[in-house]
């Protein structure tokens, strides 16, 4: 393959419409890998959308890892890595590129054995087996978290060989982001210990777009504790700002506001996500997130279906409680005019039988039956008040009460 004739082609379609750029860059690729040869050519731009050197070499090594997804291919990438790209765009291209192969590789997770041989080939003292033990460390990591695997991904981070051949990488803010991820869905550790490492990378100078998404993927998938919506949310909205126009941001953004209950605006992050989510690229991981993103969407609208009905029901509820309190209401003052009706009835009538009995008394004088009849008559009326005032009392109480 002539790499200089190779080099020229894809410089030439820098000004090429992206679809017609992808393809070329990925003919390019299979040209490469049909004859068994790595691109020559070096990077010094780490602009995955318009860089045609970067976008076939990323199609090139995307083939190498789906066709053998082992941490063998991870060391042969690292050592390339190390060759043919500029030191200032040499760490983000690292970090996408270890955690992004791992994701579409995921369902390949190596043994223990399978580490150990990868790490004897890699183990040395200066900084090219370094970096060559760290991107495969990465790489490894990357699928540990991919599948959720918490536990093996802190045994892995702490222990493993391969990790400790790392050396001063195992420093590096990408490496704490993994530690915080195993930590927040850790079942023996304290969430306070995430919550450090959290701030850790987040406080980092050197502090990336990949760290920020796997601290924020950590929190948001990780074991539950008092705080942790709202922490997700503020977080991830800080992230946003500070990245802007990155789809998985506004995913992790829209389920700290799906925990927190605020489901219109979780709605509008996860809509916003779905937007962004570029559909170019590798359709393998385009369709993976997609699928996240919509099984996102779905639970945010049947919690916000959910929440509707609960406000619809605590409505119903406080008008029906209404509706009976003022029932009730009229009930107690029905009552209350019934009492008082009979009360005065039968304080008249008592008064009309005892007033007649007095009046047909031929034994008392004018002046008793009158004093009998008065005294009589105030007694009643006593009894009559009594009676309109205890009543009245017992309402007002009853009244009071269901308020």
């Amino acid at each position: 393959m002539d790499h200089a004739l190779v080099e020229s082609a894809l410089a030439g379609l820098s000004a090429a419409n992206s679809r017609e750029l992808e393809r070329e860059c990925e003919q390019f690729a299979l040209r490469y890998l049909a004859q068994q040869v790595e691109p020559q050519f070096d990077l010094d731009s780490a602009d995955f959308d318009r860089d045609p050197l970067l976008i076939c070499a990323d199609r090139y090594w995307n083939q190498r890892f789906q066709a053998e997804p082992t941490l063998r291919t991870a060391v042969l990438c690292a050592g390339w890595m190390s060759e043919h790209i500029a030191d200032e765009v040499y760490e983000p291209i690292r970090q996408k590129w270890a955690l992004g192969f791992a994701f579409i590789t995921r369902d390949t997770v190596e043994s223990a054995d399978e580490i150990a041989d990868a790490t004897a080939d890699v183990v040395g003292a200066d900084d090219s087996t370094c970096n060559k033990a760290y991107f495969a460390a990465l790489y490894h990591a990357g699928k540990l978290r991919a599948n959720f695997f918490f536990a093996e991904l802190e045994q892995f981070l702490a222990a493993s060989p391969l990790a400790i051949a790392a050396g001063p990488h195992r420093n590096s803010v990408l490496f704490t982001a993994l530690r915080a991820f195993a930590a927040f869905g850790s079942r023996t550790t304290a969430h306070q210990h995430a919550c450090e490492l959290l701030d850790q990378v987040w406080d980092s100078p050197q502090r990336s777009f990949a760290a920020v998404d796997v601290v924020l993927n950590g929190l948001a998938s990780g074991v539950d504790f008092d705080g942790r919506g709202a922490l997700l949310r503020d977080r991830a909205a800080e992230a946003v700002a500070a990245y802007p126009g990155r789809d998985i941001l506004h995913f992790r953004l829209a389920t700290g506001r799906w925990l927190c209950g605020e489901h219109d605006a979780a709605m509008s992050d996860i809509d916003e996500a779905i937007r962004l989510l570029p559909a170019k690229g590798w359709r393998v991981s385009h369709e993976l997130l997609q699928s996240q993103y919509l099984a996102r969407r779905d639970a945010i609208e049947a919690a916000r279906v959910i929440d509707r009905q609960a406000r619809a029901d605590r409505t119903r509820v406080e008008h029906t409680e209404q509706e009976v309190g003022r029932l009730a209401g009229e009930v107690r003052g029905t009552v209350l005019r019934a009492v008082e009706l009979v009360t005065i009835f039968a304080a008249v009538v008592a008064f009309a039988v005892g007033s007649l009995n007095v009046s047909l008394n031929g034994n008392l004088s004018r002046a008793d039956r009158i004093w009998i009849v008065a005294t009589q008559g105030l007694g009643l009326l006593l009894f009559a008040f009594l009676i309109l005032g205890g009543s009245w009392f017992i309402a007002d109480r009853l009244t009071r009460r269901s308020r």
